[in-house]
């Protein structure tokens, strides 16, 4: 994968974003809401980013790519990831540090068409915790439709969350 934008890229791991992707993973935001994709040490994040390129080859497990700007800083990732009942739901994460520029909003518009077509699916799912102000206003922004607010279960646990629907015709 290679999409292009004014500003971003988005292309594949490789070994040497281990040290970005540990860094980036710590932030208290991750931290707050997801905390299963903190990396504390570098041998944590090499062993993810291992797995991640190895899912690029077999296809089983989420899609993850990197987020970098256009020089080449690793500022997040975002991510397709395939759910028990065959569909789809998308992620993202943009660290602290990178965020309020519009970068994460940037980078699920530019990555949608192309994942969903990859995928040869019409509909993308979002979800996140209801007090994720940043991410609903991404979801938002990218053109997710939201259908519901309330309790539901997130990541295992059950929270006030949000569910969007990012629909293609």
């Amino acid at each position: 994968m290679n999409i292009k934008t004014k500003r971003l890229e988005i292309t594949e791991f490789t070994l040497d974003m281990v040290e970005a992707v540990h860094l980036n993973s710590l932030d208290e935001d991750n931290r707050k809401f997801n905390p299963d994709e903190v990396f504390e040490t570098m041998e944590d994040a090499q062993g993810t980013v291992e797995f991640l390129m190895s899912v690029y080859e077999n296809g089983d497990g989420p899609l993850v790519y990197p987020v970098l700007l256009s020089d080449g800083t690793n500022v997040g990732y975002v991510q397709a990831v395939p759910m028990d009942d065959g569909k789809w739901e998308i992620g993202y994460h943009i660290a602290q540090k990178y965020a309020g520029n519009g970068y994460c909003t940037e980078a699920v518009k530019a990555f949608l068409p192309v994942i969903m077509k990859e995928l040869g699916i019409k509909e993308m799912l979002g979800i996140c915790v209801v007090e994720n102000v940043a991410s609903v206003k991404v979801m938002e922004n990218a053109g997710f439709v939201k259908e519901f607010e309330g309790m539901g279960s997130y990541q295992g646990v059950d929270r006030a969350i949000c569910r969007f629907t990012y629909s293609v015709k």
